[in-house]
């Protein structure tokens, strides 16, 4: 009989995950690709395997910062917000069990990327460019990793489920 700890514990297990591919594959790609080289072109140029680093977060936004308020914004507050978002996910009981899975999923593509900000000398480590032709204003989408598409699947996912998703649908409440 599954207990509702092991209910709220097992999405953790998405988080593990999605740490260790990430960083495996970031491990991968240093060791493998030269920093600022294309590895491979998939499908008439529209996926790219390359290495690339980011010193900033999405679109290198911050690039610019000195490293100190880089450490602040970019390290030390997102790990509090993680923090916060995992106990959230342990206490709550506003979330469904789906919804509980999917911000374990954006716990891991965050805590993918803090490791980079925090052990990395040159930071993050991207390696997955895809062809957009243009699509708001880019040839290639800015270069990403698993972490990062692991935040934006999950906060897309997060978000349809909360607004399609029925009330009845989501834990009942303990009276």
């Amino acid at each position: 009989m599954e207990t509702e700890r092991t209910t709220r514990y097992r999405p953790f297990i998405l988080t593990l995950i999605i740490v260790a591919l990430d960083q495996w594959s970031k491990y991968w790609v240093v060791a493998n690709i030269e920093i600022g080289t294309v590895f491979r072109s998939y499908l008439s140029d529209f996926l790219w395997i390359v290495h690339v680093r980011n010193s900033a977060i999405g679109f290198s936004i911050g690039a610019g910062l000195p490293l100190a308020v880089k450490k602040v914004l970019f390290v030390a507050l997102p790990l509090i917000l993680l923090i916060i978002l995992t106990l959230f996910v342990l206490k709550s009981r506003e979330i469904s069990p789906l919804q509980r899975w999917i911000v374990c999923g954006i716990l891991g593509g965050g805590l993918g990327n803090i490791i980079d900000r925090a052990f990395r000398e040159e930071w993050v480590v991207d390696f997955i460019s895809v062809k957009v032709w243009g699509l708001f204003g880019f040839e290639r989408w800015p270069t990403f990793n698993i972490a990062d598409a692991s935040i934006v699947v999950c906060a897309i996912l997060l978000l349809i489920t909360m607004l399609f998703m029925s009330n009845k649908n989501r834990e009942v409440k303990d009276e």
